[in-house]
């Protein structure tokens, strides 16, 4: 299982994902351009020091990310079509959450095997990202047993 990031903009969000990774065993994908460079005082402050314990793989763009994708493309969306609840996750899914400010282009959603939308109250807009990420992870490992041995 892996998480990925199209074009994040906030450190401390991918430092706070990182970490989460770190402690659920899995991966993350950081699909560049970022909003601040690697190594920001914020991703290192929300990483702590799990940031050394998690697989990390730095994608030039979507493009160079798509090459190296060996699995489902789940997109998590505010407009997505399927609900958190009634999604099957399978054990090789990659997570993928779009910038803070945007999402992801069009072009981008077309790729997504399945898109996802986090049940929320209606007169909200949106969860934080690093959140959302936790949410979608921890019911994915869930559903496919995937919980590390600790």
């Amino acid at each position: 299982m892996r998480v990925a990031l199209y074009q994040p903009e906030i450190a401390g969000n991918v430092g706070t994902i990182l970490r989460t990774a770190a402690c659920f065993a899995a991966g993350v994908d950081l699909i560049e351009p970022m909003g601040f460079p690697w190594g920001d005082r914020a991703l290192a402050r929300a990483g702590m020091d799990y940031v050394d314990t998690v697989s990390v793989r730095r994608h030039a763009d979507w493009d160079a990310f798509l090459e190296t994708v060996d699995g489902r493309i789940v997109l998590f969306t505010t407009r997505g079509a399927v609900s958190l609840p009634k999604t099957r996750f399978e054990s090789d899914d990659i997570l993928l959450f779009g910038s803070e400010s945007a999402g992801v282009p069009d072009s981008v959603q077309g790729c997504a095997a399945l898109r996802v939308r986090i049940p929320m109250q209606a007169e909200t807009r949106s969860l934080n990202l690093a959140v959302s990420a936790g949410i979608a992870l921890a019911e994915a490992l869930r559903q496919t047993d995937g919980w590390p041995a600790g």
